[in-house]
């Protein structure tokens, strides 16, 4: 007697089941990484100290536990959610709406434009007196920059449509264009100027504060009912863009809303933090590990992998040095090559 074939919808069910439970451990694993992240640094206080600072709130007796938890440490934990989430996302869709898995974040020049719009602050405000102060002045110009680079991006779009190889060819002008004018300020810059131009291109949380958090975590939660609308369109783009067109999908158009999406996400997180890589590479890449190409659970699976990958590295940083924490990005480059050979090995076709 022959078994009786499993329904395809008992399939379908199970493999979701398998999915959301796989999506549901990463997020607990990113929550554990989280306290660790809290308790890891260079001031020496135990947990026990940093948990009664948590309780007492930022005006608790221990003004100096207080200080450490609610102005340095859960400021950097929120920046580093943030952050690590919206370049996951906007990996995840780089990667889509160019039909690229090598693709990241920058792959349009928008990291390129960022650096060349902080060094521009950096140096401008060493030169002349500014209205803004320095700490608000670098990620507002390297947020300018960032859509600038999107806005040339997007007239050659305009132009020659929308498809992969006309985006990263214009994507790969923008980055030399400002990649060049970085390096023209650079070496025209003072040796003082120019270590904190350096410094800010390494990419670090240790730059985070409660307006930096407000401002990129406003920018990720109006992107994100953005995202939800397209979830299904997404999906089907993933799956070639002969059959999102065969369901009636204005694939150009798509195309651009995610490719606005995915600018809005980067300026937001680059902006404050400097340059952080890898982070949108590999974290797509670790979602559909998990869940596979479909975006209703691919997305959330690249926001946790993107924060779980950062948080990692944060962490990583500090146990690393016993003064000051090692920059992320410095971590993330170290960690992400290993990570990229690993996704080209292991990939058909790439």
């Amino acid at each position: 007697m022959t078994a009786r074939p499993v329904p395809a919808v008992v399939r379908w069910r199970a493999r979701a089941a398998r999915q959301g439970v796989a999506v549901l451990i990463a997020a607990l694993a990113l929550a554990v990484l989280a306290l660790f992240d809290l308790i890891t640094g260079p001031s020496g206080m135990t947990p026990g100290a940093l948990w009664h600072a948590a309780l007492a709130g930022p005006e608790g007796a221990d003004r100096a536990a207080a200080t450490i938890f609610w102005q340095i440490r859960l400021p950097q934990l929120c920046m580093g959610l943030i952050v690590g989430a919206s370049l996951g996302l906007a990996g995840l869709l780089m990667q889509t709406i160019l039909a690229n898995p090598l693709a990241s974040p920058f792959t349009l020049g928008f990291s390129a434009a960022a650096g060349f719009g902080a060094a521009l602050a950096i140096m401008g405000g060493a030169l002349v007196p500014l209205p803004l102060p320095g700490w608000l002045l670098t990620p507002f110009l390297a947020f300018t920059a960032t859509l600038t680079a999107t806005a040339l991006v997007w007239l050659v779009a305009r132009a020659r449509g929308t498809a992969p190889e006309t985006l990263v060819l214009a994507g790969i002008a923008v980055m030399f264009f400002f990649q060049s004018a970085q390096s023209l300020m650079q070496f025209m810059a003072s040796p003082e100027v120019l270590a904190q131009i350096v410094f800010w291109l390494f990419g670090s949380l240790l730059k985070a504060n409660w307006v930096a958090v407000s401002v990129s975590g406003t920018i990720l939660l109006v992107c994100l009912p953005l995202l939800a609308r397209d979830l299904w369109a997404l999906t089907s783009l993933r799956l070639g863009e002969a059959h999102a067109a065969a369901l009636g999908l204005d694939v150009a158009a798509l195309r651009r809303r995610a490719f606005l999406i995915t600018a809005l996400l980067t300026a937001g997180a680059v902006s404050f933090t400097g340059t952080i890589g890898f982070v949108g590479l590999i974290a797509p890449h670790v979602a559909r590990a998990l869940v596979g190409e479909d975006h209703r659970l691919g997305l959330p699976a690249a926001a946790i992998a993107g924060a779980l990958i950062l948080i990692a590295a944060s962490v990583t940083g500090k146990m690393l040095s016993q003064g000051a924490a090692i920059p992320v990005g410095i971590v993330t480059a170290v960690a992400g090559v290993p990570m990229l050979l690993a996704v080209i090995l292991t990939r058909k076709g790439v």
